[in-house]
């Protein structure tokens, strides 16, 4: 054979054996930057654009999954496979999906993401943790951080490995229907919590790049910040409205905390519904690109809130074309919730032919959703097992949750006179009144964002503890205990009780269902007040996502605790009343007299509340 036909031998035994090794954005040895080149080096505009897109797991199958290789799922609030769907339903939904995307023309995995607030908190029988105001109430960085620890375990438990938390707003107006999701008014208290992304995503190595999202390890999730910018300083605290106030005000008051969630390696950020100074977030070019990716160095993805792009029109999804396009050139790089996969694909790759869009926009946005596939390892160990669903509701992550409870209750007033103080309860008596229909009702003690978007009432909805089953645990078994939701004035004087605990305050809303301009107890808590503390020694307890209206009720009380949203472990609650741990939490948000007060927050000008922030009563735990 000529040295010519040698050659020629060679080289067509060169590209075979090239042609038949792995790609090299399936070698994990490789650089996940070479990765990510060769990945985008064979994929069409169309599959580009589909990564792009997150559908809700209502509105897609595996075959949709495998025909159009789509970026992402999320279930949205109470989105699940079935009602008290388990571990196991959990998993054998994802993977589904998941082997769907595995079986498209790359095979590019699916990342899947879900709104995991306070804890799994779609999940049945997943502890559910306070919500983020309790959490400020505690001053506790490292407590937010065990909590994310948990929660990625309990969420990694589902096949799951993305959650939509955490929320670091910042509330500067309580009439705010999200206004709980928020861990105070105080940008610093936001910035110590953002610790709960450690917890969440690993702890992110000293040497890495500033900016480059991290997740340590299979039982760790990528986290969300949310919801940027200026969610939590809307006009008369309106959900979705317009946050009226300048550069520095935005910076020091709405920013800080994203600073130390890309310092802390968080692998995305939701962007807000609402408006700066009248432009919305959704469509902020300065704030998303410039701002955030150009000054901050964020190198996760931008990712869009439920229907967000939608809603840059009003009525939403009234000009469908120019929302998408005024949303991706501004910066987003995913779209969260098109009903529709193929109008989404199909809108975006005509903008894209059209060189509305430029290319380069595109390459931008699929370059950092592949990033954190890629650094999270999707590629890699794409489908789940059942190997971690004895994390769902564990006793330690429930003992957390419990601990969490302690620490997040403020003590507002104890006793009438200094020398006289109510609290802690006597654990031996002969007979007590619980009273109040929040009492029992594990529904209204978890709050919004419980099983379902809104939240529920009654105590089958998950597993849990009330705080009437942990005040009758926690009393001495010769106390005679006595529950009444609405008891009358004769009911109260006949009985002779030694004290009564009263457990009064919201019922559950989410978003723009809980803004409220009046912010009053719900019925019949005033009038439970005032049978029950006008006629025996009472401690209110008030179970809310914010402060309320509690004047003129205050004067009638003996003792007041601020329990926020304390989630499925209501002995917490019981551990403080009675003296086995003491009372430490301090406010996380000013206590405002009227709402005509309001705004009002720490540092103005005037400022007269009823209890300022950081005030908080403390006592002794019982001795013996």
């Amino acid at each position: 054979m000529s040295r010519v036909g040698i050659f020629l031998l060679l080289l067509c035994c060169f590209w075979a054996a090239k042609a038949d090794a792995a790609p090299k954005y399936k070698d994990p040895k490789q650089h996940i930057g070479i990765r990510i080149r060769d990945l985008m080096s064979r994929m069409t505009l169309e599959e580009k654009v589909a990564q792009m897109a997150q559908l809700e797991r209502r509105d897609v199958t595996p075959e949709i999954m495998r025909d159009y290789s789509i970026g992402s799922i999320l279930s949205g609030g109470g989105s699940t496979p079935k009602l008290g769907a388990t571990p196991e339903d959990w998993i054998n939904m994802v993977n589904g999906f998941q082997k769907g995307a595995l079986s498209s023309r790359l095979g590019i995995p699916m990342i899947y993401g879900i709104d995991a607030v306070h804890g799994h908190n779609n999940v049945y029988q997943a502890t559910v943790f306070p919500h983020n105001v309790g959490i400020g109430a505690t001053r506790d960085p490292d407590l937010a951080k065990r909590i994310g620890v948990a929660t990625a375990l309990e969420v990694r438990a589902t096949g799951i490995p993305y959650v939509f938390a955490p929320c670091i707003a910042v509330c500067r107006d309580p009439r705010w229907g999200r206004c709980y999701e928020s861990y105070s008014e105080d940008p610093e208290i936001v910035q110590q919590m953002t610790d709960i992304i450690s917890g969440l995503q690993g702890e992110i190595p000293p040497s890495a790049r500033k900016g480059v999202p991290y997740v340590a390890g299979m039982n760790k999730v990528a986290a969300c910040a949310k919801h940027f910018v200026g969610d939590g300083g809307t006009v008369r605290g309106i959900n979705e409205n317009n946050t009226i106030i300048d550069w520095h005000g935005l910076l020091s008051i709405h920013m800080p905390g994203y600073y130390n969630a890309i310092i802390k390696g968080v692998s995305t950020i939701m962007v807000s519904y609402s408006s700066w100074n009248g432009v919305k977030m959704h469509a902020n070019k300065e704030l998303i690109t410039d701002f955030l990716k150009g000054t901050l160095k964020f190198r996760g993805f931008v990712i869009s809130d439920w229907k967000g792009v939608d809603r840059i029109t009003s009525p939403p999804h009234a000009n469908y074309t120019y929302s998408v396009e005024v949303a991706v050139n501004a910066g987003i790089d995913m779209i969260m919730g098109p009903k529709n996969h193929t109008e989404i694909i199909g809108t975006l790759t005509d903008l894209v032919k059209k060189n509305a869009v430029s290319m380069s926009r595109i390459d931008d946005a699929v370059r950092r959703i592949l990033r954190v596939k890629f650094m999270m390892g999707l590629f890699e160990n794409p489908v789940a097992d059942l190997s971690m669903v004895e994390y769902i509701g564990s006793q330690a992550h429930r003992d957390l949750a419990r601990e969490a409870v302690r620490k997040s209750l403020v003590l507002l007033k104890n006793g009438k006179n200094v020398d006289a103080p109510m609290l802690p309860l006597p654990k031996k008596a002969d007979k007590i009144l619980v009273a109040g229909i929040h009492a029992d009702n594990l529904g209204y003690q978890c709050g919004g964002w419980t099983i379902t978007w809104q939240g529920l009432s009654g105590n089958n909805l998950t597993a849990g503890t009330t705080i009437l089953n942990g005040i009758t645990g926690a009393v001495d078994p010769s106390t005679e205990v006595m529950y009444d939701e609405n008891p009358t004035v004769d009911f109260v004087k006949s009985n002779n009780f030694s004290y009564a605990i009263v457990v009064v305050g919201e019922t559950p809303y989410a978003e723009t269902d809980g803004d409220s301009q009046n912010l009053t107890l719900v019925e019949p808590g005033p009038s439970v007040i005032n049978n029950v503390c006008e006629s025996v020694r009472c401690v209110v307890v008030l179970i809310s996502g914010r402060p309320l209206v509690l004047e003129p009720y205050v004067s009638s009380m003996d003792a007041l605790v601020a329990a926020w949203l304390p989630g499925t472990e209501g002995q917490g609650v019981a551990d403080v009343l009675f003296g086995d741990y003491g009372f430490t939490g301090r406010l996380p948000r000013t206590w405002f007299k009227t709402v005509d007060q309001l705004p009002m927050n720490i540092g103005d000008a005037r400022y007269d509340p009823l209890f300022p922030f950081g005030f908080g009563l403390t006592t002794q735990p019982v001795q013996g």
